[in-house]
């Protein structure tokens, strides 16, 4: 995610982050885990409405990742037909996906408490 705020030159109060690669497997497997099988249409507004609409997902970013979490087979996917008889792929979390976003998920607690460890006044430390 980009922090739009921190260059106040380019700031524009209705700008939206993007999402930087390495947050957006987590994000990705995370939704697959909570909702079930998704098309990247779904995953990509799911991941918006999570965020409160403070992130805007790119489909260029989208789907190499998908492809990328499904040649690591993480996630697997089928074709089908979405809600309007289009047909779409749709993706679902594998055993190994499962594995992974606990891997993922934890290592981001761990870095979020190093950083905020950074952030918060020094007495507040321990």
């Amino acid at each position: 995610m980009t922090d739009k705020t921190s260059d106040k030159s380019n700031y524009k109060s209705d700008s939206k982050n993007d999402v930087q690669q390495g947050t957006l497997a987590l994000m990705i497997l995370k939704t697959l885990d909570s909702m079930g099988a998704l098309h990247g249409y779904g995953i990509a507004r799911r991941i918006e409405q999570t965020s409160g609409n403070l992130l805007s997902l790119n489909y260029g970013t989208l789907y190499p990742a998908l492809l990328k979490l499904e040649q690591e087979g993480y996630i697997a996917s089928e074709w089908g037909l979405s809600t309007n008889n289009r047909k779409a792929k749709y993706y679902k979390l594998t055993r190994a996906g499962r594995r992974q976003l606990e891997r993922e998920a934890q290592e981001w607690e761990q870095t979020a408490a190093i950083v905020a460890r950074f952030l918060s006044p020094e007495g507040e430390r321990t």
